[in-house]
């Protein structure tokens, strides 16, 4: 199944319209970043060459985005990061035994299919009973950059000088719907970089231009 990771430009253009489709989502993250002490959802004001468009930024199977979630588990937990052909249920036994870390993770602990990340620096994901009910825990992207970052020398990334990002996809796919096929090569870490460059560009693009981080 495919996850698409859209930019959502958090210019006053679109999030000051009252017909922004985002509203609802916004005003329960500024809730909860309240509740938190942290400052709201910044928005920024209009300039030449931003617009308030709404763009993907990168695609790609969950199945491969949980092949790099496992590899920051093993890292975080001091275990060897190994490459596997098929999760199995190896995966799930990480999440299992290291439950605490992974919620304390901007990576790991986030909805496949939903939720965002906003550009507000936070130590771990936010959550709340509505949150969850909804889109998920609210994710830093500040948190996500540094966790891919940490993660990065164990796929073979120096993430001071990361390979170009894959071309994101060029329109929605429906959540039963196949990621674009990739030809991921002889790497035996290739789903992994495929992943984590498709996050790294939406991270960093989101602090750079002032976006949030969307997941459809």
């Amino acid at each position: 199944m495919a996850c698409d990771l859209w930019l959502v430009p958090l210019v006053d253009v679109l999030c000051h319209s009252p017909d922004n489709p985002f509203a609802e989502e916004l005003a329960l993250y500024d809730k909860v970043l309240g509740e938190a002490g942290l400052p709201p959802v910044p928005v920024f004001a209009y300039t030449p060459g931003l617009s308030g468009d709404v763009a993907p930024v990168a695609g790609f199977d969950y199945d491969a985005l949980h092949f790099l979630r496992r590899a920051y588990l093993l890292k975080i937990c001091g275990l060897e990061v190994t490459p596997v052909d098929e999760l199995g249920g190896d995966y799930e036994q990480l999440l299992e035994m290291f439950e605490a870390t992974a919620k304390e993770s901007h990576l790991v602990w986030h909805y496949d299919h939903a939720g965002a990340y906003v550009p507000v620096d936070f130590a771990v994901p936010l959550a709340d009973e509505e949150l969850l009910d909804g889109g998920g825990p609210l994710g830093s992207a500040q948190g996500l950059l540094r966790e891919l970052e940490f993660v990065a020398p164990s796929i073979g990334i120096d993430p001071a000088n990361p390979p170009a990002a894959p071309v994101p996809p060029a329109g929605p796919t429906a959540l039963e719907e196949p990621a674009a096929p990739v030809a991921y090569g002889d790497d035996p870490f290739a789903r992994e970089r495929h992943v984590w460059l498709g996050l790294h560009a939406a991270a960093t693009r989101c602090l750079g231009q002032g976006s949030m981080i969307v997941f459809s």
